[in-house]
């Protein structure tokens, strides 16, 4: 099983995370959002040593300039939550980024959206709004493509994961669940949600 944790602190979470051999550590680059971070935090992510953690670059429609000013040899994967075509993200990997591309889902059609982005390297299937989670509906769950390259977001916890993993899922990327107000991430929870993952490895 894969993890994802999204809307980190570069300076409050990021250890934890690392101990914890969280996958994937997510920084939002999107100026509404709570969980934004600032452009000058940037440099705090040097200091760690990521060991089995890649960083993630969570953004919408981001320019070639932030791109290569902010993100190239800072993170290693950019995540598109924008309107990107599957040529623009043709280009954004082509910079030296992996690619994790989301796909918003309402209804069963727009599951297979995927189909366009065979250059991404991770597919997120999410719920739709950038903020605001709502829990993905188990009946859609059930026609996910399956797979190491398939993600899920959508109000996934600790106390839901189990049920998830028996229909298939088995990376699972989470927010505010995570959270004990907005935006600012409950190390405890972040415990809990990572034991409750190796109960369901062992």
């Amino acid at each position: 099983m894969k993890i994802k944790i999204c809307g980190l602190n570069p300076a409050k979470d990021v250890q934890i995370c690392i101990d914890l051999k969280v996958n994937y550590l997510g920084f939002v680059f999107y100026e509404k959002s709570p969980r934004n971070i600032n452009l000058q935090d940037i440099k705090v992510l040097s200091k760690y040593d990521k060991k089995y953690s890649s960083f993630v670059a969570v953004t919408v429609n981001p320019s070639d300039e932030f791109i290569k000013k902010y993100l190239i040899g800072n993170f290693d994967f950019i995540q598109l939550h924008g309107s990107e075509t599957k040529e623009r993200v043709i280009e954004i990997k082509n910079m030296g980024l992996k690619i994790i591309k989301v796909i918003k889902v309402n209804n069963e059609q727009d599951i297979y959206k995927y189909k366009e982005f065979n250059e991404a390297d991770v597919i997120l299937f999410d719920t739709p709004g950038m903020e605001k989670s709502s829990e993905f509906p188990a009946n859609l769950i059930k026609k996910l493509p399956l797979g190491e390259k398939f993600a899920l977001a959508g109000s996934i916890s600790e106390a839901n994961v189990a049920n998830i993993s028996k229909l298939g899922v088995n990376f699972f990327d989470l927010s505010s669940s995570l959270e004990s107000q907005l935006g600012y991430k409950d190390h405890q929870k972040i415990k809990g949600f990572i034991k409750k993952i190796n109960e369901l490895k062992s």
